[in-house]
This record gives C-alpha cells, sequence and structure tokens, in this order.
C-alpha cells in the first residue's frame, strides 16, 4: 500500500492561517520560509507511513504551476519553471531526508487543470492540452520526477494531452478525474467513459487512474456496475465534506467531515476496486483523515 497526502491548499489555509493567493502553493517557494511550511506540511504524512509500513507518494506543490494560472500572479514562463523545479527539489530533500524508514517514496510531479479545477470556463481539444502542458511535464521530468499526475481533470481531452506529453517525456503519467455528486465528470461524461477513452487515445499509456476531489458517497455507486475498466482505477483521494463543488466553492469554512467514517467508506471501496493501493485526500482532508484510512486498510 502506499498512501499520500491530504488536502494541502484547504491545511494551508484553514489550519495554518496562511494566504494562498489563487489556491497556488507552489507560491510558497519563493522563500525560505515557505519552503519550510512545505516541508512541515508533508513530515506528518511520511510519519504515517513509517508508522504502518507503507510507501508514500510524494507530491509537488504544482498543482497551479501552469502558464495561466503564472501569469496571473506574475510569474514569467522562466520563473514558473523554477518553481517547478523548485518543488520537485524540496520533494527530493524529503525523501533524502526519510529514506532507510519510507520506502519506497514516489515523487509524482502534480499537473493541474489549465481553467477552473471544478467547472472549466473554457476547454482545450487533446492536441492543443498536450502543446499547452509539455513544458510543465518536461521541467518536471527533467527536474527528477518519478511520475506526473493529472490531478483533477474536469473532462477528458485535457487529460488526453497531458498523458501524450508525458509520453513524449518518457515519463509515466497517472490521471485523476474529479467528478460531481451523481459520478459524473462536469461535463456529464461517466467516469467509465472517461477512462475508457483516454486509454483508446493514448494506447492505455496512462500507468493507472485516479478519483479525487469528491467525496466517496458521491461516487461510490458508479463502480456497481462492474467491468474491466474499473481495474485501472488504482488511488483514491477523496473530499472529507459531502458538499458539492459549488457548495464547496462559496462556503468560508472548512468541512472537514469525519476521518472514521471516511476511512470506513475506504474500506468498502475495495470490493469494487481490487487494485486500489494509492490512497490519500483531497479537500479538507489532513494527516488526521490519512492516519485513519491507513489503519482501517493496513
Amino acid at each position: 500500500m502506499l498512501i499520500t497526502d491530504g488536502g494541502l491548499e484547504t491545511t494551508l489555509i484553514f489550519h495554518r492561517g496562511i494566504d494562498l493567493p489563487l489556491f497556488a502553493s507552489f507560491d510558497l517557494l519563493k522563500d525560505d520560509a515557505g519552503a519550510d511550511e512545505l516541508r512541515g506540511y508533508f513530515r506528518p504524512y511520511l510519519e504515517i507511513a513509517h508508522q504502518h509500513g507503507a510507501g508514500f507518494v510524494l507530491n509537488t506543490a504544482t498543482w497551479r504551476a501552469n502558464p495561466d494560472w503564472g501569469t496571473k500572479l506574475g510569474y514569467s514562463p522562466d520563473a514558473l519553471d523554477e518553481a517547478n523545479r523548485r518543488s520537485v527539489a524540496l520533494a527530493r530533500e524529503l525523501r533524502d531526508e526519510y529514506a532507510g524508514r519510507v520506502s519506497p517514496i514516489v515523487i509524482e510531479g502534480v499537473i493541474g487543470p489549465r481553467d477552473d479545477g471544478y467547472a472549466p470556463h473554457s476547454t482545450m481539444e487533446a492536441g492543443e492540452a498536450e502543446r499547452y502542458h509539455r513544458r510543465q511535464v518536461e521541467t518536471l521530468a527533467q527536474a527528477g520526477a518519478d511520475t506526473v499526475a493529472a490531478i483533477t481533470m474536469t473532462y477528458v481531452d485535457e487529460a488526453i494531452g497531458i498523458v501524450r506529453a508525458a509520453a513524449a517525456a518518457g515519463i509515466p503519467a497517472v490521471v485523476s478525474f474529479t467528478v460531481e455528486t451523481d459520478g459524473r465528470l462536469p461535463d456529464g461524461t461517466s467516469l467509465r467513459e472517461a477512462i475508457e477513452r483516454v486509454d483508446a487515445e493514448t494506447g492505455s499509456s496512462a500507468a493507472y487512474f485516479m478519483v479525487n476531489c469528491a467525496h466517496p458517497t458521491h461516487f461510490a455507486a458508479v463502480f456497481e456496475e462492474g467491468g474491466a475498466w474499473l481495474d485501472r482505477i488504482e488511488g483514491i483521494r477523496a473530499n472529507a465534506s459531502m458538499r458539492s463543488h459549488a457548495e464547496l466553492d462559496e462556503a468560508d469554512d472548512l468541512d472537514d467531515g469525519d476521518p472514521a467514517d471516511l476511512a470506513a467508506r475506504y474500506e468498502a471501496l475495495r470490493g469494487p476496486l481490487p487494485r486500489l493501493n494509492v490512497v490519500g485526500g483531497c479537500c479538507g482532508t489532513d494527516h488526521r483523515h490519512i492516519g485513519a484510512i491507513c489503519a482501517a486498510l493496513s
């Protein structure tokens, strides 16, 4: 079993009181104090992995580190490249720190969506998405990431583009879709259709698929239909909250749910998802939730 972290941005904002402009955690890498905050964030999760004898997927803080969001934050293309490299360097530093205590530690370069992570206002065709994300994928690969992960993908073509860019860069890619309360992508595509289409149009070159940024009650029912496509889902990073994306977007408070209940729901997912072996959290989750999930699945 491999675990990963919880809701990075929600933890930093609501628990640490840190101002993250545009939800961009990579902006913390501009100074030593910010880098220390990220180190302090990841260490409790690495300790949980150590305690349970689990491996760890160490995500870079680069979910917003693409050209559109970088420009809004005042980053030039070269400065954005440097932020991506610094995030990988910090992850490599943490891996060295926990060498001999946690194994394996997989450094995963995070690729976020070009537009909004809940409801995109504009979309790209697969070819455009490949060109758009290529530079970040290549930068993360050259900096030493082991894999890249397309996180909170809201439509299929962007995921296809990232998988193709990763294949061209020679680095494995993971795709994580976010779904609405009906278990479908924001554009209405079923999770099964999304996974099968990405595989069909990339030669099944994605390492595996995940679901993130939704509560298990939003998507567990879609697994009941069965099928070979379920073997492609190896990871879950669920929200702690049962709120919809629209409700979360407007909320001023943090709904951190019930860690024990969330852990029980993860345990129930092992039935329909026989290859589930990467578990973590998304919005509202922290080390308490991951600790409970890890204990339930150990």
